[in-house]
């Protein structure tokens, strides 16, 4: 192979790389091309029981430990939005969901919690913020304490997760490593209530959020989306 053609890839593989580093290494313009909001003003697109979540100032809340999901089902894309914590607030983003009622083996869930709390301080990594719920964990905490705003920016494409949280790519997951049903590469345990190994998981589905678990609210704002291919 010639030296000027093993430049040109040397160079190509430069500038993919560079391209991902910046791509995750910080949070998106929400405001170009191809962004839209995942819900409207008043969610009358969304799915979810009546009278247990509402918004307020484009702030989202619920009362209950139910899910609000989306309408649409999506495959690769990049979701963007804000949450605050309450003391003890035990919630998720969830993704890849194709079924709504009995979602938890059926889709992914990207780990919200207060980790300054008395009991999310002392849980297994993988229950903390920015995990990927049950299977990995965030490579550090980046999370703010509770009543403080948080920016998260979710990447789904293919097999693979990316999670930013408040500035930093703090996850990298890929789904087809995670085969077993019981245990993960890294050796910890699946929780038992998870036993459809995240490599055998449809990529299509709805994207939802968990309400009020444990009794701790979580709130949600400036939840934005963008289609990828």
């Amino acid at each position: 192979m010639k030296k000027n053609t093993l430049l040109v890839i040397a160079f190509s593989l430069m500038n993919v790389f560079a391209f991902a580093q910046k791509d995750f290494d910080k949070h998106p313009n929400t405001s170009g091309k191809g962004w839209s909001n995942l819900f409207n003003d008043s969610i009358t697109n969304a799915i979810y029981p009546p009278g247990v979540w509402s918004i307020t100032d484009g702030v989202m809340t619920a009362t209950k430990d139910e899910a609000i999901w989306s309408k649409n089902e999506y495959d690769d894309f990049i979701l963007d939005l804000e949450f605050k914590n309450a003391p003890g607030t035990n919630s998720g983003v969830i993704v890849h969901a194709t079924e709504t009622k009995e979602w938890i083996p059926h889709s992914v869930e990207i780990q919200i919690a207060d980790d300054y709390s008395e009991e999310w301080s002392k849980a297994a990594p993988d229950w903390q913020c920015a995990a990927v719920f049950g299977h990995q964990p965030a490579s550090k905490r980046t999370v703010k304490p509770a009543g403080e705003w948080n920016h998260y920016t979710i990447t789904c494409k293919g097999k693979k997760i990316w999670i930013v949280l408040n500035g930093e790519l703090v996850n990298e997951c890929d789904m087809s490593q995670f085969t077993s049903a019981k245990t993960n590469p890294d050796g910890t345990e699946v929780p038992s209530w998870l036993p459809n190994p995240m490599a055998a998981l449809p990529l299509h589905g709805r994207i939802g959020f968990q309400g009020k678990h444990a009794g701790a609210p979580i709130y949600f704002r400036n939840i934005k989306i963008k289609e990828i291919k």
